[in-house]
């Protein structure tokens, strides 16, 4: 299955949007075949002889290894997709340390192609943040990369994939990062829980090559709208709902495992979204607590009961129950689209009767509004101070001379204009959405910043403090952040195919000089 094929396609016409609840939004993942010259029974070959994946492990330690390889995942009772992993498995392995700990994480690639790890909203310093062609070259298939960096913040995180991410995170390359604080409030059961979509029907991709016989693919994916093909629209109505089966830790439906508790036991769940669609998750028969978003605490959450939790692409939150209702409880995506039924998981209680609970996915229950939950108070910025760089980034969707772009102030990558500051500044950024349709889950590296406004209304609730924020077409956030981490950070869509069609610019260090320097006879560097 040509999955890279598709994952460009659909960046151009479908918005990601509410994805559990919106028949609209179908940009997800599914799966190509390791091998896109071979004819489908040659595919069909190779799959079989690949590894199947295995249980995700926790690592830990003064040095960690990770190898990304290929393997078979079994996603049901039914499908088995080839899949790219850290260390054989979908997520690819938990790494857990300590805040304070030096962490050494050594990468070997067994991948057919080159690849990198970027530590999605951990502030590591620049030479580490593993984008080709900026920070670092791509690590080549056989070769293995070193990256170090102090676990300063606490939180949970994740690393992916940032070399032709479009196509490699689709595929699975993708694991999960979890600082502990030096003085945590201990919990009895925490769970981490990551979102993803996937293609189960390889015969609609076919259908797809055919409509797209004669086109030019060679450069689809490397960030210039010169190089966005034209697209055919009646094909992509036709394969809107390819995107079929929804997954939490790489499993769908009876396959996800399910979460084991006691009663009164205080429980966490880590929810982080792999994904391209966002996910309302409901928590059923019980109260929680959001806790943290991006890693970072909120002040004073209260009781949520019955409301959905919207978790966009790139996102993550912590959230905390009390485990006082016995029985058997889901927690599951609402909405009506194919694949929604598969992402649930079971909450057990040890010893207690099943079969307490029923699927509700389809119920109209209201979203939290993050900008007004927790307690107020003043955060590290305010609307009225002064700033020393402020910079608008305009969101915009087009079509371009060759096919669809997505724009930051009308331009693509590497045209966009950057955001120049120098250590110290404190920068002011307004994003606006001006898609019709497309949502803009924006992404900085490096940085933390904190969200101010909504749609011209100041943030009531606790100091909101992110590096994904999801910008809906037609609204307008403000954010701000201190520029206290010198290098070139890309500030870019994580819809990672509207990033590859354009949607990125970069937030550029004035008095930082890189000591690294992107030969420029590889061409394999390719950031997005």
């Amino acid at each position: 299955m040509k999955k890279w094929l598709l994952g460009a396609i659909f960046a151009g016409v479908a918005a990601i949007g509410a994805a559990c609840s919106n028949p609209s939004s179908m940009q997800g993942h599914d799966m190509s075949g390791m091998n896109m010259e071979k004819e489908n029974t040659s595919a069909e070959t190779s799959k079989q002889q690949l590894p199947l994946a295995t249980n995700t492990e926790v690592l830990s330690g003064k040095e960690i290894h990770l190898t990304a390889k290929e393997a078979l995942l079994p996603i049901n009772g039914q499908i088995k997709l080839p899949v790219y992993t850290y260390n054989g498995s979908v997520p690819g392995a938990q790494i857990r340390v300590k805040q304070g700990d030096k962490v050494k994480i050594v990468v070997k690639n067994e991948l057919p192609e080159p690849t990198t790890i970027h530590w999605h909203g951990y502030p590591v310093p620049n030479n580490q943040d593993g984008v080709p062609g900026v920070t670092m070259d791509a690590i080549k298939p056989g070769e293995t990369f070193t990256y170090e960096f102090t676990a300063t913040v606490p939180g949970t995180y994740w690393y992916h994939s940032h070399q032709k991410s479009a196509e490699q995170v689709d595929k699975g390359l993708y694991g999960t990062l979890i600082v502990e604080p030096k003085n945590e409030e201990k919990v009895d059961r925490d769970y981490t829980l990551v979102l993803d979509e996937w293609m189960s029907d390889p015969d609609a991709e076919s259908h797809m090559d055919m409509n797209m016989s004669g086109m030019d693919h060679s450069n689809m994916n490397n960030g210039n709208s010169s190089d966005n093909q034209q697209m055919d629209m009646n094909s992509m109505g036709h394969n809107m709902n390819m995107y079929d089966i929804f997954t939490i830790n790489g499993k769908s439906g009876a396959a996800v495992q399910p979460l084991k508790v006691k009663k009164g036991e205080k429980v966490r769940l880590r929810l982080i979204n792999a994904g391209y669609m966002s996910h309302k998750l409901h928590l059923h028969g019980h109260e929680f607590k959001i806790v943290a978003t991006d890693g970072q605490p909120l002040k004073n959450p209260q009781p949520i009961k019955d409301e959905l939790l919207n978790i966009a692409p790139g996102e993550r939150y912590d959230i905390e129950f009390i485990a006082n209702n016995p029985g058997e409880w889901l927690l599951e995506c609402h909405g009506n689209m194919k694949g929604t039924d598969g992402m649930k998981v079971k909450i057990q209680y040890e010893g207690q009767a099943n079969n307490t609970d029923k699927a509700n996915a389809k119920e109209n229950l209201p979203v939290v509004d993050m900008t007004t939950y927790g307690k107020y108070e003043t955060g590290p910025f305010t609307l009225d101070q002064k700033y020393d760089v402020e910079y608008t980034m305009d969101l915009g969707t087009a079509m371009g001379k060759n096919g669809m772009i997505f724009t930051i102030n009308g331009k693509t990558y590497p045209d966009t204009a950057p955001i120049h500051v120098k250590t110290g500044d404190f920068v002011k950024v307004k994003i606006v959405n001006n898609s019709p349709m497309d949502v803009h889950p924006m992404h900085l590296h490096g940085h933390f910043f904190q969200v101010l406004s909504k749609n011209g209304k100041p943030v009531t609730g606790s100091p909101l403090i992110k590096d994904s924020l999801n910008v809906n077409p037609g609204e307008e956030y403000v954010v701000a952040f201190k520029a206290d981490n010198p290098g070139n950070w890309m500030f870019h869509c994580h819809d990672l195919h509207h990033a590859s069609a354009g949607m990125v610019t970069e937030v550029k260090y004035t008095d930082y000089k890189s000591d690294y320097t992107p030969d420029p006879n590889d061409t394999t560097n390719k950031g997005e």
